[in-house]
């Protein structure tokens, strides 16, 4: 045998002796008959510490672990003070409620929510989604202490179930299910959290009642909320970082934080709450008063941003809110929506708000009240997300017609005109105040406005940037599949990694990619001045690599949508019945644009006060001065 195999034999055998005799001091005794149920949840059940109440005959062992009980009680009270030292020793029980959309994992220790799993959704790599960050549970209660001068948290303390709980409530459809536990620190002093679980619902009703509690808590009572925000379920943390956020509405206004620092931030709102909330891209959890208006008081935020893995980074918030305690039995109660940020679904809480749609004055009226319901109502017909995009691309083309078939009627007649501009800008190449004034002339001859083809394109931003926030952050192109290689539409559908990163991207998208080449053949199509010939070749490219980060159905949409009005523009300038010349220009009535006007004012007015147009040289500026003097004269 050698000497390593030797050694191996010695190591293990001293393990095994250590472990023969500590098991021999702490044999754990019989279950009490009020703990007979197992806990049902992978190691969620396992014990915290183990019962004050064993039993050891070994005389010597017994003071053992008395010694080391009175030093952990001596330690508690340093911790949670005299009143609650107790309550830090106990066995944690943990019940299951399973409904038909959730499973939750409830523990009595700090009778909090420990697990909280959504039975519909997965996570980027098909896990199942959890949303609880925190290892200690969540909808915990803080106590303001005054034995101790700071908070007790009694997610640390057990509390005991009702005697009538079981280990397993499976509830569906309209069933509910009630569940109460129990913290006595002393005689008399209660806190009780009731816990409403509902079958076909993301909610649960908490009441929390404190009993009895005079003189022990300072005049902030206590807080509850939620803490260490909703664990991140998407393979980009970035992306979900960018998403999430902490929110309070508070007298009808709507706050929110968003950790963007590597330092703790805080807000601290006051005022009649509607709701609390943390959010992630695609999940959330709220809470709000019940009844509704009826908490007049503080709640507090706060955030932190955490670096990540692969250049990722993670925000973490806390929500609490801070509940006085005026003696006697006291009881608040709360609603809590933990689920998907689902406009439908929020709404029926009054949580629409928790969408991100845009801005609000323009842009998410026209997402939230428009898009996002047609969006819907096709769905509903087609039953896929990626052709439903197809054909409500084609639907908002139909829309934005009568403002893209001016867009190109403008670019098709200064396509008319176009040799026309390049006559006078070759003849005046060396006077820019000439050349201006006979382009000027050009335009105002043949009726054309230069900025023509600008405003229809810009009353068409708002559409789109509303179009834009209901498909960036829509769940449902969470996972949807499509067709080809595009597997999750609200992903980028990634089909090159290059060889660099370039402006930080890794990878283009297959949709982008198409996008900008519909993109260069449009402007390819309406180019009319060869001084942009540059912006043909560049701005392509620079979508292309900027919308190779945004999700797969936002670039479907941009690339059918673009593919429409490629169509469109061959139609008016290959099969159009009235071709444009410059005689039917000159025939047209003439109606000065507002751009045109203003333009032609601005070089009256630049011409009277003698100041130099862009292009115009200080000696040119001169002769005007002198010319000026001279018809004075």
């Amino acid at each position: 045998m050698d000497r390593n195999s030797l050694l191996a034999i010695v190591l293990i055998t001293i393990l095994v002796i250590v472990w023969m005799v500590w098991m021999s001091v702490n044999q754990v005794p019989p279950k009490d008959n009020s703990e007979k149920s197992t806990p049902v949840s992978e190691q969620v059940a396992a014990n915290d510490s183990a019962s004050n109440k064993t039993t050891i005959k070994n005389n010597t062992a017994a003071a053992d672990v008395n010694d080391t009980l009175n030093n952990k009680v001596n330690k508690n009270i340093e911790l949670y003070g005299q009143t609650f030292a107790q309550s830090a020793v106990g066995k944690k029980r943990i019940v299951t409620i399973e409904t038909e959309l959730v499973k939750v994992y409830l523990s009595s220790r700090g009778a909090v929510v420990k697990q909280w799993f959504l039975k519909n959704f997965k996570t980027w790599n098909q896990y199942p989604t959890q949303l609880v960050w925190s290892h200690y549970g969540v909808l915990g209660v803080k106590l303001s202490s005054r034995e101790i001068g700071r908070d007790v948290d009694t997610r640390h303390l057990y509390f005991k179930y009702a005697d009538n709980t079981k280990n397993l409530y499976s509830l569906k459809g309209n069933q509910i299910a009630i569940i109460t536990l129990t913290l006595e620190p002393q005689p008399g002093r209660k806190i009780i959290k009731t816990f409403k679980f509902y079958g076909n619902k993301y909610q649960v009703d908490v009441d929390v009642t404190l009993e009895n509690f005079d003189n022990l808590l300072t005049n902030k009572g206590y807080k509850f909320g939620w803490v260490k925000g909703i664990k991140y379920q998407e393979g980009n943390t970035v992306d979900e970082s960018n998403e999430a956020e902490a929110q309070v509405s508070i007298n009808g206004e709507i706050f929110s934080l968003d950790a963007n620092e590597y330092e703790v931030q805080k807000e601290k709102k006051t005022g009649v709450v509607d709701y609390a909330a943390i959010k992630s891209k695609y999940f959330t959890a709220a809470i709000k008063p019940i009844p509704s208006g009826s908490f007049d008081g503080t709640v507090i935020l706060s955030g932190q941003r955490f670096g990540a893995p692969k250049k990722g980074m993670i925000e973490k918030y806390d929500m609490h809110y801070i509940i006085p305690y005026r003696g006697g039995k006291q009881t608040k109660k709360f609603q809590v929506y933990i689920g998907p940020v689902d406009y439908d679904i929020l709404s029926e809480y009054g949580l629409e708000q928790l969408v991100n749609l845009g801005w609000k004055f323009i842009i998410r009226p026209i997402g939230e009240f428009f898009m996002l319901p047609f969006f819907l109502f096709i769905y509903k017909l087609i039953g896929n997300y990626g052709i439903s995009i197809i054909l409500f691309s084609i639907v908002m083309k139909i829309i934005l017609y009568p403002l893209s078939i001016q867009q190109m009627k403008s670019a098709q007649k200064m396509k008319v005109i176009a040799p026309e501009v390049a006559k006078v800008r070759e003849k005046y190449k060396d006077d820019q105040k000439q050349q201006q004034q006979e382009l000027m002339k050009v335009y105002s001859t043949y009726g054309i406005n230069p900025a023509g083809g600008c405003l229809p394109l810009l009353l068409q931003m708002p559409i789109l940037y509303a179009l834009w926030g209901v498909l960036r952050t829509s769940i449902e192109l969470r996972q949807a599949d499509f067709a080809f290689w595009i597997h999750d539409l609200s992903l980028p559908d990634s089909i090159i990694t290059l060889p660099f990163p370039i402006f930080g991207i890794t990878s283009l998208s297959g949709l982008a990619l198409l996008m900008g080449i519909t993109m260069f053949i449009q402007q390819k199509m309406t180019l009319t001045d060869p001084k942009q010939k540059a912006m043909v070749y560049m701005m392509p490219v620079m979508f292309t690599l900027m919308f190779s980060y945004f999700p797969s159905g936002l670039n479907l949409y941009y690339f059918v949508f673009n593919l429409l009005g490629i169509l469109q523009q061959l139609y008016i300038n290959n099969y159009s019945k009235n071709k444009l010349t410059l005689a039917d220009l000159k025939r047209m009535p003439k109606k000065e644009g507002w751009f045109t006007k203003k333009m032609r004012e601005a070089q009256e007015i630049a011409q009277a006060q003698g100041k130099t147009l862009p292009g115009q040289k200080p000696q040119q500026r001169q002769g005007n001065q002198q010319h000026r003097k001279k018809k004075k004269k």
